[in-house]
């Protein structure tokens, strides 16, 4: 008798629940309120910084701007930290992170990633009197590292028995700690360690090697297909018209290199 009735009333039901709105997804809520919350690491320059004028500066910070107003609505920076990147986003303390975001399956378990807005390596940053030309050469140095970050990930993955790693809550603190030589060397993105030599000329830095690449890519909530979409596009119509490539230039001093998609 179940059975049966089911019959009868599913051709009734179905044409009610096609009418029924669609739940509004992260896109809908930014668009209808005009606000749109970013994350971005205000500790990493040329990425994200804060200006002689104590206001947000920096690369992510453009690409940010650009992101408000394509969706015609206001940008709110919300400052965070590498290791706090993943669970702001799912606190919905914000609506899309764009902060030199690496792209890895472990991180895609509990975020989706755009295709890649940003050329970025992981590099080891180190005095130029150690010669430290790979990883197996930095075998008892003491190594500071940003915790949960994707060089964090990669070096302990790829460290040799003997290596010294010491975590530390953001870039900022792990950089005062190599200037203060509390550690030897750090492993940090390409651009970051560059602005750490150039600040710092005294300490007579140089980059060591490259561990791996691992362009920037925004992250967003999983299961927002609707945003994702938008988010991508957005990512394709800059790339395309060469936006990005002129915001690299402007913090970078060079060329970004091409840009890989998946």
């Amino acid at each position: 008798m179940g059975r049966l009735l089911s019959r009868l009333l599913l051709p009734l039901l179905l044409p009610l629940l096609a009418a029924l709105p669609a739940s509004a997804g992260t896109l809908d809520d930014i668009v209808k309120r005009g606000t749109v919350k970013v994350g971005i690491d205000l500790g990493v320059p040329p990425y994200g910084l804060t200006d002689a004028n104590q206001k947000p500066a920096g690369y992510d910070v453009d690409v940010a701007e650009l992101f408000a107003k394509d969706l015609g609505a206001k940008l709110e920076i919300v400052p965070l930290t590498g290791p706090n990147r993943i669970p702001f986003l799912l606190t919905n303390k914000v609506d899309v992170v764009i902060a030199t975001f690496g792209i890895t399956p472990q991180r895609a378990l509990s975020v989706a990633f755009s295709n890649p807005y940003v050329a970025l390596s992981l590099v080891v940053l180190g005095p130029k009197d150690k010669p430290i030309p790979d990883m197996a050469a930095t075998k008892g140095y003491k190594v500071g590292i940003t915790r949960g970050t994707t060089q964090d990930l990669d070096f302990t993955r790829l460290a040799p028995e003997g290596s010294q790693i010491i975590r530390f809550e953001d870039d900022a603190t792990t950089t005062a700690a190599l200037l203060s030589g509390q550690v030897d060397i750090v492993a940090t993105a390409d651009l970051l360690a560059i602005e750490i030599a150039k600040r710092n000329p005294q300490k007579n830095l140089d980059l060591k090697f490259t561990i791996r690449l691992s362009p920037g890519a925004i992250g967003v909530r999983r299961g927002d297909a609707d945003f994702l979409q938008w988010v991508n596009t957005f990512v394709y119509f800059h790339k395309l018209n060469g936006d990005f490539g002129r915001l690299f230039e402007k913090w970078a001093g060079y060329k970004m290199p091409e840009l890989p998609v998946f």
